[in-house]
């Protein structure tokens, strides 16, 4: 589909908008309108060097253009708004023999020249409460959608929040369809999960959380979902800001989560993490352990990010049966050296204590990442990233990776 064809689709989105609405819209609803195009560049480099891999190399090149739209709401005890998203996907380089990066869709004769997809979110709000139905992107404990490539996972279906008692915020919904990162049409909802067995598509995934705030530094959670004929999922999240001394901080972020099986399948987990992070000045360090137990790994949706504190770059999730697993992480930014807008991340993960089918009982991983945003002038909100990754294991993966990401945000209103 070409940027005309785009343009068009999301033409003919915000004609059927039009319609829909009242007929008279506030001013709030065009005043409060905020709208941008991201162009997003993607660089991938995957090496697989293993002998036996069924593909040695992915390596891919791509242009991205993410138009967002987001509208105010009319006056009255009830206000009405509509959200729109339009997203293309242009192949710069690829090939039969080195596609299936996650930046394009795999093709039986290569990636095609570009994908798209166009969204639409109707939305109602009362007091403190919204309805959304339609395109949404929500991120929550149970479902955070992946936005690690040139587009982003998005769903189709209904979420309301609700932040009409101070200090707790409630979301419910139900998701009925899974827009992949690297995909134009919709799928059905798929688990994901280390040793998982009896899996079934299902077009049925309700949610609901509660997060309350009890001051400025803590916050705690609960989180409930359910995915039909696959799982059942309960998970409690703390976060915890401790402030000492002078500019220095130590952040706590402590999650376990309960999965059982729905239907026919076998899932059975336990999830534990702990991650704490200390600040000082302009360095952080950070320490995180999690630890898995019953029969299977974490179970979560197909293409999503697990809420899970070692889940990284490379590594599926270091979430394997049984697995337990240590994450050590220095982080620094570089306006203490007077370069503001340049940052730098590097962080290594061992995980153990588990046995796989082919042969797998040890995991090992080292990310390293660099990114510099420009802070004014005419390359303001232009970014540049570079992500390096290594990881190996005792079974059938070694891999070599580098992302090289340049992204510009241009504001329309």
């Amino acid at each position: 589909m070409s940027i005309k064809t785009l343009h068009l689709g999301l033409a003919s989105v915000g004609i059927g908008i039009g319609f829909t609405l009242p007929s008279i819209a506030s001013a709030e609803f065009l005043e409060d309108s905020k709208a941008e195009l991201e162009l997003r560049n993607f660089y991938f480099n995957g090496d697989y060097r293993q002998e036996d891999a069924n593909q040695s190399k992915r390596e891919e090149w791509a242009q991205g253009f993410l138009l967002r739209y987001q509208s105010g709401f009319t006056q009255g005890t009830v206000g009405f708004g509509v959200d729109a998203l339009g997203l293309l996907g242009v192949k710069l380089d690829s090939g039969q023999d080195r596609q299936n990066s996650g930046l394009l869709p795999v093709g039986d004769d290569g990636a095609p020249d570009d994908y798209s997809r166009v969204g639409a979110t109707a939305k109602a709000r009362v007091a403190n409460s919204t309805l959304r139905f339609g395109t949404l992107i929500p991120r929550l404990p149970t479902v955070q959608p992946n936005n690690s490539r040139l587009l982003p996972q998005t769903f189709q279906g209904t979420q309301l929040t609700s932040k009409d008692i101070d200090d707790l915020t409630l979301n419910l919904g139900r998701l009925t369809e899974n827009n992949l990162r690297n995909s134009s049409g919709g799928d059905k909802l798929a688990a994901s999960g280390s040793g998982l067995t009896g899996r079934q598509d299902t077009d049925t995934f309700d949610f609901f959380s509660a997060s309350y705030k009890w001051s400025k530094a803590l916050t705690t959670g609960y989180s409930y979902a359910h995915l039909d004929a696959n799982y059942k999922q309960h998970i409690f999240n703390l976060s915890h800001d401790l402030p000492f001394g002078k500019k220095q901080a130590l952040k706590s972020d402590i999650r376990y989560a309960r999965s059982t099986d729905d239907g026919a399948t076998n899932v059975d987990n336990n999830a534990f993490g702990a991650k704490f992070t200390y600040s000082f000045g302009f360095h952080a360090l950070g320490a995180a352990y999690q630890k898995m137990s019953g029969g299977t790994g974490f179970p979560y949706l197909q293409g999503t990010d697990p809420f899970l504190v070692n889940y990284v770059m490379l590594s599926p999730d270091f979430a394997n049966p049984d697995e337990r697993s240590w994450q050590v992480r220095y982080d620094y930014d570089f306006a203490g050296l007077g370069i503001p807008g340049l940052s730098f991340m590097t962080r290594y993960l061992r995980g153990d204590n588990f046995e796989l089918a082919n042969g797998a009982t040890r995991e090992w991983e080292r990310d390293t990442d660099i990114q510099y945003s420009f802070q004014s002038g005419a390359l303001k909100n232009l970014a540049v990233r570079w992500r390096n990754g290594t990881y190996r294991s005792g079974g059938d993966q070694d891999i070599d990776q580098n992302r090289l990401i340049v992204s510009y945000t241009i504001p329309l209103l």
